[in-house]
């Protein structure tokens, strides 16, 4: 679902933008910068888009997990990620990560780039590919400055269905960071209609790779999510239900795609 963008992107985008703005801050848990399962989505070679990642925790964790953490409730992410299609298997992407805090105060939270391959396939069946990203979030929000992540893409399309599966490991670039941790996260969607598709997602965080916690023990978290196109904007939404004790208990999040040829 990709549409290229005219020449009323920008008031459009910004109108979005400010809405998403106005909601989060009438309702601002702590999510990661980016809540989204991966698809077979990519920009062709030579496109550019802008999406921009927004969430809000109005229901989490109040107290810091160490010392000068920023606790995730009532906090609420902004980040816009720059795509740029390199080939036709390749994209590169980069994010810029801010925060707003239960105070009302904003920060700049770090960087991060990561370099996407989806292998060609066809429109329908089965499609697969790889997401590596690397950056630095500030203290208050990883106790880890430097990390990386390894994503695992699987997915499924017939008819109105899509079915998607990422499996993520995360590993810390410092002497002192702790094991590789993983998280499955799953995406299933119907469409409705050939502009809309409603469906679940799943974010499930396991614990170390070498032995995984027990199901209570991380946090996981279902969304009902509405995927949808308006004028020349691509919109994921949702509201997400924390079904652990660490989970947040309530997110909000919405993505806004918008796309430069």
């Amino acid at each position: 679902m990709r549409v290229m963008v005219c020449k009323t992107i920008i008031p459009l985008a910004g109108s979005a933008l400010a809405a998403a703005l106005l909601l989060c801050n009438s309702l601002c848990i702590a999510a990661p910068e980016e809540i989204q399962v991966y698809l077979d989505d990519k920009e062709d070679p030579g496109v550019m888009s802008i999406d921009w990642h927004n969430n809000y925790v109005f229901s989490g964790r109040t107290r810091p997990d160490y010392v000068g953490e920023k606790p995730p409730n009532h906090l609420y992410r902004l980040t816009p990620e720059l795509n740029y299609g390199v080939s036709q298997v390749f994209e590169l992407g980069a994010y810029l990560l801010t925060s707003r805090d239960s105070s009302g105060q904003w920060a700049a939270d770090g960087a991060k780039v990561r370099l996407k391959y989806i292998a060609p396939h066809m429109e329908e069946g089965v499609f697969y590919g790889l997401n590596l990203e690397v950056g630095q979030q500030n203290h208050a929000l990883s106790q880890d400055p430097w990390g990386a992540q390894l994503k695992g893409i699987i997915g499924w399309r017939h008819g109105a269905w899509t079915l998607g599966y990422n499996m993520n490991l995360d590993t810390a670039l410092s002497p002192r960071g702790g094991p590789v941790t993983s998280e499955s996260d799953l995406k299933i969607n119907y469409a409705v209609t050939h502009r809309t598709q409603m469906g679940i997602e799943s974010y499930n965080e396991l614990g170390p790779s070498s032995h995984p916690h027990a199901f209570n023990a991380d946090s996981k978290v279902l969304y009902a999510v509405l995927d949808t196109s308006f004028h020349a904007l691509d919109i994921n939404m949702g509201v997400g239900r924390g079904l652990t004790h660490p989970s947040d208990m309530w997110t909000l999040k919405m993505i806004i795609g918008t796309h430069f040829q």
